[in-house]
């Protein structure tokens, strides 16, 4: 998606919060779900992003995931099965 909005705030391995360095430095990043389906496009409000993971839309790596905070690392794949659409994929490559 083109148009993202500035990247998300980074938690690193040791839970520290940074959202000043470039993101992608640190295989080690993660996401949360919830905020990993907004800045991807993929819900317009975190309020629709938590109606689609608790009700069961989206899948990370291929399986259902119902947890809004799951943290996401770099290389999964985040899948929404829009109700009554076709399934969008994006993968975690940007955070």
């Amino acid at each position: 998606m083109s148009n993202r909005p500035p990247s998300p705030t980074i938690i690193t391995d040791n839970g520290d919060m940074n959202s000043a360095r470039t993101p992608g430095e640190n295989p080690d990043e993660t996401i949360r779900l919830g905020q990993f389906l907004k800045w991807a496009g993929l819900a317009e409000s975190g309020a629709e992003a938590r109606d689609l993971v608790q009700g069961g839309y989206v899948r990370v790596d291929g399986e259902i995931e119902t947890r809004r905070g799951r943290q996401l690392h770099l290389g999964q794949r985040v899948t929404v099965a829009y109700p009554g659409e076709t399934e969008v994929t994006e993968v975690v490559e940007d955070l």
